[in-house]
């Protein structure tokens, strides 16, 4: 949008005249970062304009108001039509809310990617309907809405005509995908089905889905489709049916197992990633070995670890049982080893078999490194030629950085 106005993207560090920062609220201290990063930009480009805009401008756009150096704040609602709303983005004496109740952030804004070339991320749903007793995202993102499966394929297809190989696809709760002015017209089903038929791009990759929206059906069309890579990832949260519920998840562990079955059924290679959160309310030392125990026997392939905080407005706030804050940091330190493990565990299991990596722009001491489909991380000898190509490599050993390395097929791997 900027650029189509006459604008140049430039670096943080180059003296913008004009800082735009996008915040969260579902990671820690969102308000630290903010001041943080307000603190840095004033430091580059002392005139410059700052507005903030994201999940925590939405959410306490008063707080942010407050922080020296902020000029503008635009909640969910506001934050596409940022161009005409701060008109120039002159500088005025008393700092700009512009928000409205989340209620109004009804209109979809198409977004993907465009400064990585080998991968773009492409936004197909927005908002989440769900109300997990943790989670702030519905009161920063408002009502599940997506865009059009036409609308969706146009993307694709402009997107393949800029050499990427690989669209990761996202949203807020992207297994809700198809609702449309608050009625469901699509489905998520349909959408994958859809893509699969793009000519020019190599790789699709369905990031967060929930496990009760991850139908069999999405399973089993991905095991035999030509562009869906074998890769999911699904929050569980916990392993503990009585946490779950606590939570508001709308599944129990004996769902979760059964989706890891039925994808390790039809695709013995295929990496799952879980998100699990530690040290809710009421997550006694029973329960979190519940969670541990669960995972430690679940065919997964690595962990994203979220150690539970406070949130206000949130129904957990509320909740008896607080866990001491040094017990939530030993639950998620244990949980990050066994993460380690089951990512080392995955990666030995695939050695000697031939997968096909793309290599990015990711060098570190004389390798460049790339992803498989069923995301391995791969380190190889640079070659500038190979970047941004797909390439056909046998996985040989686990090297000291944690990558693979991997050697052209045709080496017989035993020969090694």
């Amino acid at each position: 949008m900027f650029e189509q106005k006459g604008y140049l993207k430039v670096d943080f560090d180059q003296n913008p005249d004009i800082f735009i920062i996008n915040t969260c609220s579902v990671t820690e201290n969102a308000d630290k970062k903010c001041k943080k990063i307000v603190k840095e930009a004033k430091k580059i480009s002392p005139n410059g304009y700052v507005a903030i805009i994201g999940c925590y401008a939405q959410l306490k756009p008063q707080e942010i108001a407050q922080i020296p150096g902020v000029d503008a704040v635009l909640g969910a609602a506001e934050k596409f039509r940022l161009i005409e709303l701060l008109d120039g983005f002159a500088k005025e004496q008393e700092t700009k809310v512009l928000t409205s109740e989340i209620q109004e952030a009804t209109t979809f804004n198409n977004a993907f990617s465009i400064n990585d070339r080998t991968r773009t991320f492409l936004k197909v749903q927005d908002g989440c309907n769900y109300g997990c007793a943790f989670c702030t995202i519905p009161l920063a993102r408002g009502k599940s809405r997506s865009d059009t499966i036409s609308n969706i394929l146009e993307t694709a297809r402009e997107i393949a005509l800029t050499d990427v190989k690989e669209i990761v696809l996202t949203g807020v709760n992207i297994g809700d995908f198809g609702i449309h002015d608050g009625r469901r017209k699509e489905n998520f089903e349909d959408l994958v089905r859809a893509l699969d038929e793009i000519e020019g791009i190599n790789r699709f990759r369905i990031s967060s889905i929930e496990p009760n929206l991850l139908t069999n059906e999405i399973i089993k069309f991905v095991a035999q489709s030509k562009r869906f890579v074998p890769h999911f990832h699904i929050p569980l949260q916990s392993g503990s049916n009585e946490i779950l519920r606590k939570m508001g998840r709308r599944y129990l562990r004996e769902l979760y197992v059964d989706r890891v079955n039925k994808i390790k059924t039809l695709m013995p290679h295929c990496c799952i990633g879980v998100d699990v959160i530690v040290g809710f309310p009421g997550e006694t030392d029973e329960l979190f070995l519940e969670t541990y125990n669960f995972l430690n026997e679940l065919d997964i392939s690595y962990l994203h670890v979220f150690t539970y905080s406070e949130r206000a407005n949130t129904r957990a706030v509320d909740m008896e049982g607080i866990v001491p804050i040094k017990k939530r940091n030993e639950r998620s330190k244990m949980l990050r080893i066994l993460s380690e493990k089951k990512k080392r565990k995955f990666y030995d299991e695939n050695l000697g078999q031939t997968y096909t990596v793309l290599f990015e722009e990711d060098i570190e001491n004389g390798k460049m490194h790339g992803f498989t489909e069923n995301y391995i991380r791969i380190a190889a000898k640079y070659d500038p030629i190979l970047i941004n190509e797909l390439k056909l490599v046998t996985l040989w050993e686990i090297n000291p950085s944690g990558a693979v390395d991997a050697v052209e097929p045709e080496t017989e791997y035993q020969s090694h």
